[in-house]
């Protein structure tokens, strides 16, 4: 339990040895975080405290009503979803019916939704263990101590000059992995959204742009879009045998008072969804446009060692594959600007006036 709890303290720190991205990390970090938090927090409301609460006649008693529409599932009618309260309406979707003529939609979804969203969060987390495995404390072994502006090993420098010398054109797996764990975000996102929406029968991809939809209009006129998703006030049928073995119906109504935080939850991780979805399919396109025009790689280069002449970056641009740009690149991020303009200037005496190395 210790690890557990010490693993998710060192999502919040910040990496000594950068090895991904800020895109990765709204993935595994803030994703993650924000899903695992929702899951604890619904956990605990769902049991320890009073999630449902139903009304019955009094011959069944109140507990047993609220264990028993709590794992069969209450329903409301959606033909009435749009009525006012009224004689034949207690509340919005809440009204006598007749079975098997009436439209039902049953609600089972709410005792399941601690659990959807901890899963959901393992799923975020898994692309960042297994680039977490396939990196395997690379770059932290390159940088060693000259994240530090004080560095000044020039023996550790050249290290790493001779690295990139000798390892040229043989680190595109490297890259490829990472990219492999980004397109698993990028598929990764899409999926939950799919999924979230198959899960509440079809009205997630749109859960938010309908409750933003729905504000603009009037309060008299508007459908409730969060109550059509997360109805508070539903109908619950309990059946029993009588005195005499016939079979007696007792009608109830029931009130989910967890919906109201699953209404509101739903909002921000629709919002937050998309969000992410957009920045990683942007990412996407990023990473191909490195990938298919060096000129790219050039330009973040350079944006990097400003004081350089575009002569000698170029050279060290044309020299290098993608995946030993990739590896630079990541250097740069961990090391102080000052050891790796050193280091690049260094590259750039060891590859000018050579053609192939």
């Amino acid at each position: 339990m210790n690890d557990v709890f010490g693993h998710l303290k060192s999502l919040l720190k910040t990496d000594e040895i950068c090895i991904d991205n800020l895109v990765f990390k709204l993935h595994y970090k803030v994703t993650f975080l924000i899903l695992l938090g929702f899951s604890a927090f619904l956990t605990c409301r769902q049991y320890l405290g009073n999630p449902i609460d139903c009304i019955v006649d009094r011959s069944v008693p109140i507990n047993v009503m609220d264990s028993y529409c709590w794992m069969q599932s209450t329903f409301n009618l959606p033909n009435r979803i749009n009525g006012k309260a009224s004689r034949n309406i207690a509340y919005p979707g809440v009204s006598n019916f007749e079975e098997g003529v009436d439209d039902v939609k049953y609600q089972n979804y709410y005792q399941w939704v601690c659990f959807v969203l901890f899963f959901q969060a393992m799923f975020f987390y898994i692309p960042r263990y297994i680039w977490k495995i396939w990196e395997a404390g690379r770059m932290k072994e390159l940088v060693l101590d000259l994240n530090s502006p004080l560095s000044f090993e020039s023996e550790h420098k050249q290290t790493l000059v001779n690295y990139f010398v000798k390892y040229l054109h043989k680190q595109n797996s490297y890259a490829i992995q990472f990219f492999f764990c980004e397109i698993f975000n990028l598929c990764n996102v899409f999926l939950q959204i799919y999924f979230m929406d198959r899960f509440l029968k079809g009205e997630f991809k749109t859960y938010g742009y309908d409750v933003m939809r729905m504000t603009e209009l009037n309060p008299e006129d508007r459908v409730d879009v969060m109550s059509r998703v997360f109805p508070k006030i539903t109908k619950c049928t309990f059946r029993k045998y009588g005195p005499t073995g016939s079979i007696q119906k007792f009608d109830g109504m029931c009130v989910l008072s967890q919906n109201i935080v699953n209404e509101k939850m739903y909002v921000f991780l629709w919002f937050w969804f998309w969000f992410i979805a957009i920045i990683s399919a942007l990412n996407f396109v990023y990473r191909l446009l490195l990938i298919m025009v060096p000129y790219f790689r050039l330009l973040l280069l350079r944006s990097r060692t400003d004081s350089f002449s575009y002569e000698k970056l170029n050279t060290l641009t044309q020299k290098f594959w993608f995946g030993d740009w990739f590896v630079f690149n990541q250097l740069a991020q961990n090391i102080s600007p000052m050891v790796f303009r050193e280091i690049v200037s260094e590259l750039t005496k060891k590859f000018e006036g050579k053609d192939n190395v």
